[in-house]
């Protein structure tokens, strides 16, 4: 063991207890306590060629003071950058998601999977009506030269298939527990 750090260690570690006392009653908690005692020993250790006089205590101390406020004023920094808001410019704007959150697109994949099975419930001749009308916006006479039927059996064919898919709506919400299937 060198010389420097006998000398160190005789004059400065015991007040060690006093600079984690001092540390302690500046300091939130006893972890910041010990962060600012263990920075102060080593700027302590650093700066021991500079002590000059005999009372190593007050300029530990006064070590332990200036690494508590370092540590405060960066702890300060850090803890008062605000988040840009919506109408902050040009930083706001990144913070607004544009895909809808996962709480919304799982309840959006539940219905369509719901819809699927209530759907295939459905005979396919009927099936096919209320889809051409209700997802594709077609109108009943579309509907007729696509499906080949008179008029009069597109309107009677989608008026039961309506009926069914409410028929299949409120069996799965009276019956079973909704859920992912």
């Amino acid at each position: 063991m060198d010389d420097r750090r006998r000398r160190f260690e005789a004059q400065v570690l015991p007040h060690l207890d006093a600079a984690y006392r001092f540390a302690r009653r500046l300091a939130q908690s006893s972890a910041d306590a010990e962060d600012v005692v263990q920075d102060a020993l080593l700027r302590a250790y650093r700066g021991f060629d500079a002590l000059r006089g005999s009372d190593a205590k007050a300029w530990l101390l006064t070590i332990v003071r200036n690494c508590h406020s370092t540590a405060l004023k960066q702890r300060m920094r850090r803890a008062q950058v605000p988040l840009p808001e919506e109408q902050d410019s040009p930083d706001g704007r990144v913070l607004i998601a544009t895909t809808p959150d996962p709480e919304v697109d799982s309840i959006r994949q539940d219905e369509e999977r719901t819809l699927e099975l209530l759907l295939a419930g459905i005979p396919e001749d009927y099936r096919e009506i209320l889809i051409l009308r209700e997802v594709e916006d077609m109108g009943y006479r579309q509907i007729a030269a696509i499906v080949d039927v008179p008029l009069g059996t597109v309107m009677s064919r989608l008026a039961r298939a309506r009926a069914m898919l409410r028929k299949h709506w409120l069996q799965r919400v009276d019956g079973a527990p909704r859920g992912v299937p």
